[in-house]
């Protein structure tokens, strides 16, 4: 699995914003932005399923692999907590996420030459902005129940979506490198390239890799848009910059600030970002994971297929 990941020649497809088309495409109030409460109904589950299989198949249709991301960007304690869910809840839908990615996997199995089942789990806070700023020890102690929440139920790896600052990053490293959990970092950006906590991206790469002897499979960057980092990811050291090997990329051009207090959908310019991913494709060959994030649903991830694959 780990092999696959991480081969130059396998190319994988995944989802996109889920939180903003599940709002924005099929009514659903989600409070907090948390996906996961829809695990609770099985009207929910069919929801999560018939968004999942939008991307599936584009997966069959361009012979793509594919990662399987859980709906549980928030289902962690805090977040759980504003729901009023305890914590026996929080770990049943989490291992409920689970499941419901191991039946699309064996219904796809025919299919798709590989498909990698991915526990995601997202930031403490916001992650847009830094509201709370842990320390490793504190983010590693965080993190750790879920992560062992979905190693019992058995993903295959954990993705760690639209993390902003070094240190909440670096303690879920940590956190799963005491499981031997294959982990993938993926980070989130300002306009300027940035890191919200004005981090750059190779200096987090660099950090993280140094202290825990490359641990992470790879790097991502989601909740951003290419216009945002490709100037400043090109200058990367390149030891650095083959470590980012995903893309989950926001329609919308906005920043961080004006997206939070949007109150209607940008879903930006698709032939654009198909664009910008070709570039990117084009002259960051180590980049061969592809999928959206907010804003962009199963439209914006079949242009941007057209694209790379046709």
């Amino acid at each position: 699995m780990e092999q696959s990941l991480t081969s130059t020649s396998s190319e994988f497809l995944t989802h996109a914003g889920l939180e903003t088309d599940l709002i924005f495409r099929r009514n659903v109030k989600l409070d907090y932005f948390c996906a996961f409460i829809m695990l609770r109904t099985e009207a929910g589950c069919q929801i999560l399923n018939d968004y999942y299989h939008e991307f599936l198949t584009l997966a069959v249709k361009y012979n793509k692999n594919f990662i399987l991301e859980t709906p549980t960007w928030r289902s962690s304690m805090d977040w759980a907590a504003k729901l009023c869910i305890d914590q026996s809840e929080l770990s049943d839908l989490n291992r409920k996420a689970i499941t419901l990615m191991k039946k699309l996997k064996n219904e796809y199995s025919n299919q798709i030459e590989n498909l990698i089942i991915s526990g995601q789990i997202g930031p403490r806070g916001d992650g847009y902005q830094i509201s709370l700023q842990m320390g490793i020890v504190e983010a590693k102690n965080y993190h750790l129940m879920q992560l062992k929440t979905f190693q019992e139920a058995g993903v295959e790896i954990c993705t760690a979506m639209t993390i902003n600052y070094i240190a909440e990053a670096l303690g879920i490293v940590l956190a799963a490198k005491g499981l031997k959990m294959p982990i993938v970092i993926s980070f989130t950006t300002e306009t300027d390239g940035n890191l919200p906590s004005g981090e750059t991206l190779e200096e987090a790469i660099k950090l993280i890799d140094t202290q825990t002897n490359e641990y992470p499979l790879y790097y991502m960057l989601n909740c951003c848009h290419p216009s945002h980092f490709y100037s400043k990811l090109i200058k990367i050291e390149e030891k650095y910059l083959k470590r980012i090997q995903g893309i989950r990329c926001n329609a919308s051009k906005l920043s961080h600030k004006e997206l939070d207090v949007l109150e209607e959908l940008d879903r930006g310019d698709l032939n654009e970002l198909a664009e910008l991913y070709l570039q990117i494709k084009k002259n960051l060959p180590f980049v061969r994971i592809f999928g959206g994030c907010c804003g962009t649903d199963s439209e914006h991830i079949k242009t941007i297929c057209e694209k790379l694959f046709t």
